[in-house]
């Protein structure tokens, strides 16, 4: 892809991402509300603990999706179609075995776990939270494989496809919610079959689009290669640590929060949470079809063109900084219109958001850079670092300071500075060297 054609694809990617993703968002939020009052409190904080819970499953492919988008933008690249091919043909029949065996593992596992202490909560009984949880991890576990097509359309530079996946699932779960709260009573298990079908249906849809439109690529297990099996687990390792890295973060934030302060907290964390990722989904809709186009250019050895992208951002970023500010001032009144009077948080916490926002972002501009050419040694340590201190960080905040949610939200913080400094200065003297 010469620069002006790589440049348009981008934007027009963009322009399309923005229309289905002001859809999924708006659906999203719309979906929330109705959630909590179908739910109520204690049942919708176990709801979304559960969720993230569930949520590691995605980590699981080792690096091999990751590593896939790269191989497929690279290898078009070089117009090398039959490697891309068997590179997709792989990665389904890996991807494919790791889901059967992780959800059998899992399902054999959970008879075991005594998931109202886990939840720390008895408003669900015992039998009913371990069949919601199966039934999730079902849903989850198949979506797992189905969502290899994401990767695909990323690799093919068109993520657009990947926002309409997500305007669908979550048109589906807002209709779904929507019908449970005005037919049935409060029902756990209820919510997750309304989740699983929205998010496997939209990936059916999105598999059945790409490979009728690309009949080449349609996935062949006579083409399995154990040769693409090493070069996707080398090129994914790394991808799978920092992804674990950020599981670990991220999932034990609602666990700790739920073990330390009960499932009640969970809800304006969430709640919280969910209002302040308008920022770094809108954001995300920027970066996502940034990471093949800096395959590409990288490969053709493009810098310039990487460099004023690279610029672009540094500025946008300072935008959305100006916007997580304003967000936390106005946050309590968004709330009170969105949820009702009767949702509580401080406006400390509200702060705290903006400024895990600011890091966010500013992490993800370099990061999304050094993925896409594979450059993730910097990333690597500071994820790591990142893993170990937040956990720790957080009970000593919560239990020693009695910071309640403040803590949890100020040790995710902390724990994101590393990268947010040393990711900055790696682009620079990547891009520094490249032009020299």
């Amino acid at each position: 892809m010469s620069s002006n054609l790589r440049s348009f694809n981008y934007i027009r990617q963009l322009k399309i991402s923005t229309i289905f993703k002001i859809g999924a968002m708006l659906f999203s939020f719309l979906a929330i509300p109705l959630m909590i009052k179908y739910l109520g409190d204690e049942k919708f904080g176990v709801w979304a603990t559960m969720l993230t819970l569930m949520s590691w499953v995605v980590f699981f492919d080792l690096g091999i999706g990751n590593g896939l988008k790269n191989k497929i933008t690279k290898n078009l690249s070089k117009e090398n179609y039959q490697n891309v091919k068997e590179y997709i043909s792989t990665s389904y029949a890996l991807i494919g075995f790791i889901s059967v065996i992780l959800f059998l593992s899992f399902m054999l596992i959970s008879f075991f776990i005594p998931w109202q202490i886990v939840f720390n909560s008895d408003i669900v009984s015992e039998n009913n939270l371990r069949l919601a949880i199966l039934s999730l991890s079902f849903f989850i576990f198949l979506n797992f494989w189905l969502s290899l097509v994401n990767q695909i359309y990323h690799g093919l530079q068109n993520s657009s496809k990947v926002v309409l996946g997500q305007f669908i699932a979550n048109f589906l779960a807002l209709f779904l919610v929507f019908l449970l709260l005005k037919f049935t009573n409060s029902s756990l298990q209820l919510v997750v079959l309304s989740y699983g079908i929205s998010t496997v249906l939209s990936n059916v849809i999105l598999t059945v689009l790409i490979f009728t439109k690309n009949p080449q690529y349609i996935p062949n297990l006579s083409l399995f290669n154990k040769k693409k099996v090493n070069s996707l687990l080398s090129f994914g390792l790394k991808f799978f640590v920092i992804q674990l890295a950020v599981l670990v973060i991220f999932m034990t934030d609602k666990i700790i929060i739920t073990q330390l302060l009960g499932p009640n907290q969970v809800t304006p964390f969430e709640v919280l949470f969910r209002l302040f990722s308008i920022i770094t989904i809108s954001h995300s809709l920027i970066l996502v079809p940034l990471w093949p186009a800096y395959t590409d250019a990288y490969t053709k050895g493009d810098f310039e063109w990487i460099k004023q992208n690279m610029i672009k951002q540094i500025k946008l970023g300072f935008i959305l900084f100006f916007i997580a500010s304003i967000l936390a001032i106005a946050g309590p009144k968004i709330t009170y219109f969105w949820i009702g009077s009767e949702f509580k948080a401080s406006q400390s916490l509200y702060y705290l958001f903006a400024i895990f926002i600011i890091f966010s972002v500013w992490s993800n501009i370099f990061a999304y850079f050094v993925n896409a050419i594979n450059k993730l040694s910097v990333q690597f340590y500071s994820a790591i670092f990142a893993a170990v201190i937040n956990i720790p960080l957080s009970i000593f905040f919560v239990k020693y300071f009695d910071y309640g949610l403040e803590g949890i939200i100020l040790a995710t913080i902390i724990s994101l500075t590393l990268f947010a400094f040393l990711g900055p200065i790696q682009v620079f003297m990547i891009i520094s060297r490249r032009m020299s």
